[in-house]
């Protein structure tokens, strides 16, 4: 699998990227996507922050009552790019990227294409499929990308990855997985408590976004 050469490594500790991305999340992302989901958008939100000083540079969420394409990451990319002078935009390259889900193959993309190179993301795929019944990352993914090698076998191509989580062009990790580079245990504990509690945060959210989708409530995305 290629790696990505052009990452510096980060400067912070493990437990000062957690706290600072599950603060952001909850004191910021979260009240940004309870007015979205109440219109009609996902409830998937995004932020850039600076990694030299993990200060948040952009913060969005979804706006598909407006437009299918402008998922949080987009629309957080969108802003970054639109709303803030070139004269003092950092560059991408000098920024992390946070998603409170993983990226969708569309977002990826984005990610890829503006130049930001290391993301993290609180929710994976099989969580928003399994605890969101938003199935339709994996499936497109699955459709649309992954296609089967010569002679593989069944197992061999249900077990390959829906996309390289590190390689050239980026590096990517889960919060789950940073947690694991927290060399004591017990703040490792507190980590898996805070991000179940924070999950928890968002089960109200999915409550509204699925009764509004129930109800009709007006979006542009084809897939709900």
């Amino acid at each position: 699998m290629p790696t990505n050469t052009n990452t510096p490594p980060n400067p912070h500790p493990p437990s000062t990227l957690l706290t600072t991305l599950l603060t952001l999340t909850e004191s910021t992302i979260i009240p940004l996507t309870t007015t979205g989901v109440s219109s009609g958008s996902k409830l998937f939100g995004a932020s850039i922050l600076s990694r030299d000083t993990l200060s948040p540079i952009t913060t969005a969420t979804n706006n598909e009552a407006l437009s299918p394409l402008l998922h949080g990451e987009i629309n957080c990319i969108q802003q970054f790019f639109t709303t803030i002078p070139p004269s003092s935009r950092p560059s991408p390259s000098s920024c992390i990227f946070f998603a409170t889900h993983e990226p969708c193959s569309l977002c990826l993309s984005g990610i890829t294409w503006a130049g930001f190179n290391e993301f993290y993301y609180l929710f994976t795929y099989e969580d928003s499929r399994d605890a969101f019944n938003i199935p339709y990352d994996i499936d497109i993914l699955e459709e649309v990308f992954k296609v089967r090698g010569e002679n593989e076998g069944e197992g061999e191509f249900k077990r390959r990855g829906l996309y390289n989580k590190n390689n050239k062009f980026f590096k990517s990790k889960s919060l789950g997985e940073l947690i694991e580079e927290v060399e004591d245990e017990k703040e490792r504990e507190y980590f898996r408590g805070e991000v179940k509690r924070l999950k928890g945060l968002y089960d109200a959210l999915s409550e509204t976004y699925q009764k509004g989708k129930a109800e009709g409530v007006g979006s542009e995305s084809v897939w709900k």
